[in-house]
């Protein structure tokens, strides 16, 4: 590696156990975060579809995660009751496409979360901006009609409609 230039960094490198189905021991790193992602064993389905194996699979990494729900903490979206639903959508959609092109490739299940705090955030938008939403029922049947209205509203839709 020096002849190209590169140096090992003692306290950064390792050497990780691939642990999945045919790969069973236990050793001390069995895990490894690269480039936003975390790559461990998880479990995965077979190609039919019928069960499930573990498999060394990377998804979004705890720290990518955490990123993505201190931005949409930063939003405060719940508070813009001042913009309409479209300049909403026009504003976010740009980031939340990027980080389901991105983190989305592998295991996507892993931003259903921050995908849902979206919706969640969204919701109590509406019912802070509209008053005869104050109450949970009203605002989810909003919501569901909303859903039906203007299904490609936002982006992360596609995946995710719950709050």
């Amino acid at each position: 590696m020096e002849q190209v230039g590169l140096q090992l960094h003692p306290t950064k490198t390792k050497i990780v156990y691939c642990k999945d189905r045919k790969r069973r021991l236990d050793y001390e790193n069995t895990s490894f975060t690269f480039l936003g992602y975390t790559f461990r064993a998880r479990k995965a389905p077979t190609r039919d579809q019928a069960s499930m194996f573990s498999a060394f699979l990377p998804a979004a990494s705890i720290d990518a995660r955490k990123n993505m729900g201190a931005v949409v903490r930063s939003w405060r979206l719940h508070l813009r009751t001042t913009t309409d639903l479209e300049e909403l959508a026009r504003w976010i959609n740009p980031v939340v496409r990027g980080w389901m092109n991105y983190y989305g490739r592998f295991y996507r299940t892993e931003i259903h979360a921050i995908l849902r705090r979206i919706n969640t955030y969204l919701v109590r938008w509406a019912r802070r901006r509209f008053k005869r939403l104050r109450s949970f029922k009203k605002a989810q049947r909003w919501w569901k009609g909303l859903l039906q209205r203007q299904p490609g509203l936002f982006a992360h839709w596609k995946w995710m409609t719950e709050f």
